[in-house]
């Protein structure tokens, strides 16, 4: 059974390098580490409508509640982490105290890891050699999927580079939903605190 696991470092504004170690029962072998192109979301309308093998497919891999809020038409959903439905009472109490430290503020749920991340991105994406622009909220989730993509392996990956969240709105021409892309992250009572800001700002 090999169990991936990630050393990451920020190179430069434009690089991340992604190191794999795989565990083989109790050895663990090191893997080469991969340097994954940052692309700025300035940038990524180019990269997403390149001709040919240059052109880049979005993979969005935010939860479905932070996706269904807005998204880039055409892109690919597979969520990195779904939401922990486990009812034990020690994830009961993790659920408790997430929602008090975290859950209440930014409406965000209690999530663990997709299992089957990788399979699910398979069928959305068979070639291997397909070239993925990786993205979520704020850019961490993201790392996390390349992380696993480059162990199930793809190696035409990059990141948007701070993720949706620092996309302004020319950024991305072809977006859906009812909010715009840098405020889907934001839920619970941060929500009602943003949309006060956003009238003050309107009216001053």
């Amino acid at each position: 059974m090999v169990l991936p696991a990630a050393v990451v470092s920020f190179l430069s504004p434009t690089t991340v390098t992604v190191g794999v170690r795989a565990r083989h029962g109790a050895e663990e072998q090191k893997v080469s580490p991969f340097a994954v192109p940052a692309i700025p979301p300035k940038d990524a309308a180019a990269a997403l409508t390149k001709h040919g093998s240059g052109r880049y497919l979005l993979l969005d891999v935010r939860p479905p509640w932070e996706r269904e809020k807005a998204w880039v038409r055409g892109s690919l959903h597979v969520p990195i982490y779904v939401e922990d439905t486990g009812a034990d009472p020690i994830t009961l109490l993790k659920k408790w105290v997430h929602f008090g430290y975290v859950g209440l503020w930014t409406g965000q749920r209690f999530t663990t890891i997709n299992p089957g991340f990788v399979s699910e991105v398979d069928k959305v994406v068979p070639s291997k050699e397909e070239k993925l622009l990786v993205a979520c909220g704020e850019g961490l989730r993201s790392t996390v999927a390349v992380r696993k993509l480059i162990g199930g392996g793809y190696r035409n990956l990059a990141l948007l580079a701070g993720g949706f969240n620092r996309a302004r709105e020319e950024d991305f021409t072809q977006v859906e939903g009812e909010s715009k892309l840098r405020y889907a992250t934001v839920g619970g009572v941060s929500w009602f605190f943003l949309q006060l800001l956003l009238v003050l700002r309107a009216v001053v």
